[in-house]
C-alpha cells in the first residue's frame, strides 16, 4: 500500500505563486510516473502535469510555460511550482501515484487564485 501526503496548497493573489508537494510513503513501491490532476466545481477534471521514472515531464496546455513540475526519486516526491497563477487555476489540486497495473491518490489540496 502507497500513501501519498500532500501540501503546500493555499489562497494567493493573480500573478502570484504557490509550489505543491506530495511524498509518497509505503514499503517496496515502485514508481512509474507522478503527477497532478485538478478538479474545479462543475468542471471535469484535468491533468495538469505528469513525470515518469526517466523524468520525462507533460504539461497541459493551460499551465505551459508557468508550471513546473518535478520529482526527488530518493524522496519519493513530487513537487509542482506554479507561478504567475490566474483565478482560473483555483481548483482542487491531486496528487497521483501511477504503478504497472495501480494508481493511488492523494486527498487533495486546495489552490485559491484572487483577482
Amino acid at each position: 500500500q502507497v500513501q501519498l501526503v500532500e501540501s503546500g496548497g493555499g489562497l494567493v493573489q493573480t500573478g502570484g505563486s504557490l509550489g505543491l508537494s506530495c511524498a509518497a510513503s509505503g514499503r517496496g513501491f515502485t514508481i512509474n510516473a507522478m503527477g497532478w490532476y485538478r478538479q474545479a466545481p462543475g468542471k471535469q477534471r484535468e491533468l495538469v502535469a505528469s513525470i515518469n521514472s526517466a523524468g520525462t515531464t507533460n504539461y497541459a496546455d493551460s499551465v505551459k510555460g508557468r508550471f513546473t513540475i518535478s520529482m526527488n526519486n530518493a524522496k519519493k516526491t513530487v513537487y509542482l511550482q506554479m507561478n504567475s497563477l490566474k483565478p482560473e487555476d483555483t481548483s482542487l489540486y491531486s496528487c497521483y501515484l501511477r504503478q504497472v497495473l495501480t494508481t493511488y491518490w492523494g486527498q487533495g489540496t486546495q489552490v485559491t487564485v484572487s483577482s
